[in-house]
């Protein structure tokens, strides 16, 4: 039943055959930071492949148009959703006898952020960082390599190569995730399978074509995913060390 209707002074009952009146939840202005938090929520759930100005306007209750008001296209939505999963990462103070643990440590907390949100590394592998927290990550990490006496040149083109391997990895992990899901079987079970076949396929290759894959099989498919980011991690912080130069001017802007 609807509710009592004003009348003059007197308030008098709804009558009963009236339908009562529907109920609608106030709308919530819409927002560049409300686009974005949706968006970023239909990736969380179903992948990258499944945002679109028109599904983010769906997911809103109103028209594609209304969103150009605050987002210019699907690629500037693309560009604020890996910049507000970027303000994720930690990024610590620098310390210059600690470089080499903080660059470490930047590069743990990028790939967990971006693993954390499907396939976002994906739009990173196109974007230059422009974004407010993207630029404080790099500005930061670039603070630390440059403290710890990395030449200029090389720490910028370090941050690059460091930013692509990173993402490189964590999209090929979200990649997995896909297969793992399409499949029905749970992560461990996936890994285990993939790794067998993967393995059996090289243990069978004609050794006297391939002889050094088919010995050393066992190495090639060894340790996990976390194991091998691990590894190129001490291998790419190694080389960075190496060109650090000692002389008294630091070496800035030599390779």
């Amino acid at each position: 039943m609807s509710g009592p209707v004003p009348f003059g002074d007197v308030t008098l009952p709804a009558p009963p055959w009236r339908k009562p009146r529907r109920q609608t939840p106030p709308r919530r202005p819409l927002t560049q930071d409300l686009i974005v938090d949706t968006a970023l929520q239909i990736l969380d759930r179903e992948g990258l492949e499944a945002v679109s100005m028109r599904r983010v306007a769906q997911n809103l209750d109103t028209g594609p148009a209304t969103l150009y008001a605050h987002v210019s296209n699907k690629e500037e939505l693309l560009e604020l959703m890996l910049d507000r999963v970027t303000g994720e990462i930690e990024v610590p103070e620098p310390d210059p006898e600690r470089w080499q643990e903080q660059v470490k440590g930047i590069a743990r907390s990028m790939f967990r952020v971006l693993s954390a949100h499907s396939d976002i590394a994906r739009v990173s592998l196109a974007t230059i960082p422009t974004g407010p927290n993207a630029l404080r990550v790099a500005e930061r990490l670039l603070t630390i390599l440059l403290a710890g006496g990395v030449p200029a040149r090389t720490a910028a083109w370090g941050i690059d190569r460091l930013f692509l391997y990173v993402s490189s990895d964590a999209y090929e992990g979200s990649l997995h995730l896909a297969k793992q899901r399409a499949s029905g079987k749970d992560l461990e079970g996936y890994i285990a399978d993939f790794i067998g076949q993967v393995r059996d396929y090289f243990a069978n290759l004609p050794p006297e074509h391939f002889p050094n894959t088919v010995k050393y099989v066992d190495e090639l498919v060894s340790a996990d995913g976390d194991e091998r980011f691990e590894f190129g991690l001490d291998l790419f912080v190694q080389g960075l060390a190496a060109r650090v130069d000692t002389t008294p001017d630091g070496g800035q802007g030599r390779p």
